[in-house]
């Protein structure tokens, strides 16, 4: 397990350690409401040389952003307003895990069941208003 404190002018640095250092392309984030899960993901995504504009999918649960090239980078989902795990059925959820792609997710605490087995979980914690500690 790995502990990075940060403030936001250090999360591009933070971002990359995560994308060299995690085991699974399918990252998980846990922490509160605000804790900068949208804001790390973000940055992510524009590590990993995606374009356009990148925001929560909270209203649609999931984003699709790709690169340059067109390509397929990966998925971002939301689960914070699933009444029930269930639903994930309905978004098709397996067709998007099967690809080969970053897959982002928040609130997967929501979706215990349907969790892959490979994993990365991110603990984003609130230590004040410009320092976060992320646990992966």
């Amino acid at each position: 397990m790995k502990e990075i404190i940060y403030t936001n002018n250090q999360i591009a640095q933070v971002a990359q350690q995560l994308l060299h250092q995690v085991q699974s392309k399918t990252l998980c984030f846990y922490g509160a409401m605000g804790a900068g899960k949208t804001t790390l993901i973000k940055v992510l995504v524009k590590e990993l040389g995606g374009v356009g504009t990148t925001n929560s999918p909270t209203f649609g649960i999931v984003n699709e952003y790709h690169l340059e090239n067109g390509a397929v980078l990966g998925y971002h989902f939301d689960f914070y307003r699933l009444k029930h795990e269930t639903e994930v059925l309905d978004l098709g959820l397996e067709d998007y895990l099967s690809q080969d792609v970053w897959i982002f997710m928040e609130w997967p605490e929501k979706i215990n069941s349907f969790l892959p087995r490979d994993i990365s979980k991110i603990n984003i914690e609130v230590l004040d208003t410009q320092t976060r500690k992320i646990i992966f």
